[in-house]
């Protein structure tokens, strides 16, 4: 009996794009049921390949700029235009990524999110009236210090002299608005910008980690970003530095909101600097797709992301699909590089696959499409009681 089967996997992350996963996801199935029905509908999280999915939902066209990377390397930045609603799209990591940059050549301390800057000051001069940033990604720790100061903020120590590096942030001493900026305070509630040609701003992101401490941006997304345990407290101090100064600004503590430590703080930095609110990207994705009313069409979902494993059920896009599916009663197979065992003790997957069960991890990094495309044949013989024989 044929099955409708929504394949929808999530990037994995280094090795294939959302879009990527899906086709070989895609290929390995009907290589086994030819005869299913078989849609594709790659997912995002607000990361690496945010506004290719964004844009391909939203019918969106792509816009590039001039600017710099996360190491002030000059690089030519993409977003993308919804001209009927006149929505943005940015992607962080498409400009200040860790994926743009040559493994482990630069240090955080290095880097920052200034080229981001370039980016929405070229989205601006269209007038959106809405926009979607995904954060999720980033290479940088500088609490969107470098993109405050892109587009006109003035960090001053005690002395007056400006301060340029993220890394001088705990010299702070005062934060000076742009010329014709409304009221800072505007910024607090996430509900109004006070940079003209910024209102509506949201940031897309799958974490909700304050800004500082120990579940910060610093310590628990830093390592891989290349922070090392000796760093942990420079940093920390560096974004103690700006938050109090963001204070001191605006009269609030926003570094405890839920979502500032996203992106090595960016998620703060929007929040301060730009007014955003915040939206967990699965939310996103699920409402633009139209998730609920394409999961109804669907008798199985395949889905997939590079490890399955805690953070996956915490929170995440492919946990909170196969939390989503169970609750309607379709079995969700998970695909992935690794698949972790509390992932399989959980019991929300009918049954989850690794790259690593079938491979050695080099092959699988090697050739990620084609092991992927292996495992799909594998989920495509596990038996599935078909809708009519369940429940």
């Amino acid at each position: 009996m044929h099955r409708r089967v929504l394949i929808i996997p999530d990037k994995f992350k280094g090795t294939l794009t959302a879009e990527q996963a899906a086709n070989a996801i895609a290929t390995g199935w009907r290589a086994c049921r030819p005869d299913d029905e078989v849609t594709c509908l790659p997912m995002t999280d607000g990361g690496d390949g945010f506004g290719a999915v964004m844009s391909s939902l939203m019918k969106a066209t792509v816009q590039t700029v001039e600017t710099v990377d996360a190491a002030h390397r000059p690089c030519i930045g993409k977003w993308w235009w919804v001209a009927e609603s006149r929505i943005a799209i940015i992607e962080s990591a498409a400009v200040i990524g860790l994926a743009q940059l040559p493994r482990g050549q630069f240090h955080p301390f290095q880097l920052d999110t200034f080229g981001l800057g370039a980016v929405l000051q070229a989205a601006r001069e269209l007038e959106p009236k809405a926009w979607l940033i995904g954060i999720g990604g980033s290479a940088t720790n500088d609490g969107g210090f470098g993109l405050a100061r892109a587009l006109g903020w003035t960090f001053e120590d005690a002395s007056g002299s400006p301060i340029l590096k993220c890394t001088h942030l705990p010299k702070l001493a005062r934060i000076r608005p742009p010329e014709h900026s409304a009221p800072v305070s505007a910024s607090e509630g996430g509900d109004g910008s006070p940079l003209p040609g910024f209102s509506g701003v949201t940031v897309v992101a799958d974490v909700r980690n304050p800004l500082l401490g120990a579940s910060g941006a610093s310590r628990v997304y830093g390592p891989q970003k290349g922070l090392r345990p000796q760093d942990m407290k420079f940093a920390e101090k560096c974004l103690r530095g700006l938050a109090r100064g963001v204070k001191e600004l605006c009269g609030k503590d926003l570094s405890r909101n839920p979502g500032m430590g996203a992106a090595g703080g960016l998620g703060f930095g929007l929040h301060a600097f730009l007014g955003a609110r915040m939206e967990p990207g699965f939310d996103l994705f699920a409402r633009y797709a139209k998730l609920d009313e394409v999961l109804r069409n669907a008798d199985l979902v395949v889905t997939g992301e590079g490890s399955l494993d805690a953070s996956s059920l915490m929170g995440k896009g492919v946990g909170q699909l196969a939390t989503l599916a169970r609750s309607l009663a379709i079995p969700c197979i998970g695909l992935a590089g690794h698949v972790a065992a509390e992932v399989e003790r959980d019991g929300r997957f009918f049954s989850a696959i690794g790259l690593d069960s079938i491979t050695d991890r080099e092959s699988a990094m090697r050739q990620p499409a084609h092991w992927l495309t292996s495992a799909a044949q594998l989920a495509a013989q596990i038996p599935i009681p078909h809708p009519s024989s369940r429940p």
